[in-house]
């Protein structure tokens, strides 16, 4: 049976393939099978690295709610709202950071690498930065979600999140019905896409493709990705795979294999083995193969456009999603805390029921 599921994003602005492949294709599809959807513009979130600047905030909100739209959610199925318009997210993530150490914090992985990746010093990362992990089981709890969409890098927040309701439960739980299931890690089919460049998608550095993206600049964009660079002619016999054989100083392949067949697997299925083996054999070039590309993710797109811009012409609309979206996902996150609390013995409930 379907179950309830709990996934957000950042409030970035405009979504790239990287995210439609890694998150958004899947919440569409769960929402088509029944399941119980509730997608979060995780703003909060947005302030553990970008404290000091929040004056995109709101339009970067409205940008990215537009594209989970455009992508095929469905606001009657669907529950969108904003994290920060349910302070609730904030009440159960202060009573449950007093269930974790801060040493079981700092084993996790994402925090260590986004501390080496923002050249962060670790005597000075902030208290919000180290609860982050803390916060995010807070938001998925208070919904009570069964299942959690998640890529691989996130699966040991899940981990962090099922402790934690495995130690509410123990610790209050003990002559009543648990407050919280332990949800379960349910990774993407397809979770990540490299950039055009073959490193880390990222709209700063420039290697994405928006999901609004026009068809000529699709060809303008795809123009840019990375090949094999020992093909230099079209005759030359390709690697589409990564060339495990020549390593780098860190271990990683020189040669990561062509971003271009990578994009064919995932949008183009029923071509990309002959693509393979007429790019290995000399039968194909990359121009030509780069333009077939382009022609590819321009169709693909073309739905996420046309819904795209009917949205839009109408941000009135956009904004009724994201507040009545506000209203039920309160309705759910009221509901919890009145059993948390009830379970703590905490708030004027348990007081009425003592006289």
């Amino acid at each position: 049976m379907p179950g309830r599921i709990l996934s957000g994003m950042r409030p970035t602005g405009r979504l790239h393939l990287g995210n439609y492949v890694g998150a958004l294709e899947n919440w569409v599809r769960l929402q088509n099978e029944g399941w119980h959807n509730f997608h979060m513009v995780a703003d909060w979130h947005m302030l553990t690295t970008g404290y000091e600047n929040t004056s995109d905030l709101q339009a970067h909100t409205h940008e990215m709610v537009v594209d989970w739209l455009a992508a095929g959610l469905d606001p009657e199925r669907s529950v969108i709202f904003v994290q920060s318009a349910v302070k609730e997210h904030a009440e159960l993530h202060l009573l449950l950071s007093m269930l974790v150490s801060k040493a079981r914090l700092e084993r996790i992985p994402t925090l260590k690498e986004q501390i080496r990746d923002l050249h962060l010093d670790e005597q000075t990362i902030s208290y919000g930065h180290l609860g982050y992990s803390v916060l995010q089981a807070a938001d998925i709890l208070l919904y009570r979600a069964t299942h959690v969409p998640v890529g691989e890098d996130q699966v040991p927040h899940v981990e962090l999140t099922r402790e934690l309701a495995r130690r509410f439960n123990f610790v209050y739980c003990r002559d009543r019905e648990a407050v919280f299931p332990e949800p379960e890690a349910q990774l993407t089919a397809f979770p990540r896409l490299r950039g055009l460049d073959g490193s880390r998608m990222s709209k700063s550095v420039g290697n994405t493709i928006l999901l609004a993206e026009k068809p000529e600049d699709i060809v303008a964009r795809v123009k840019q990705a990375y090949t094999d660079p020992k093909k230099a002619r079209a005759s030359d016999p390709g690697r589409p795979e990564a060339d495990l054989s020549e390593l780098d100083a860190e271990g990683r392949p020189v040669h990561p294999g062509c971003v271009v067949w990578e994009y064919h697997r995932k949008f183009n299925p029923g071509e990309a083995d002959d693509i393979a083996r007429r790019c290995r054999s000399g039968e194909l070039a990359c121009v030509p193969d780069k333009r077939h590309l382009a022609q590819v993710l321009g169709d693909a797109l073309a739905p996420v456009r046309e819904r795209r811009a009917r949205y839009e012409a109408d941000p009135d609309r956009v904004r009724e999603i994201i507040a009545d979206g506000n209203v039920r996902a309160r309705a759910v996150a009221e509901e919890t805390m009145a059993r948390v609390r009830d379970a703590m013995h905490l708030g004027t409930g348990a007081l009425e029921k003592t006289r």
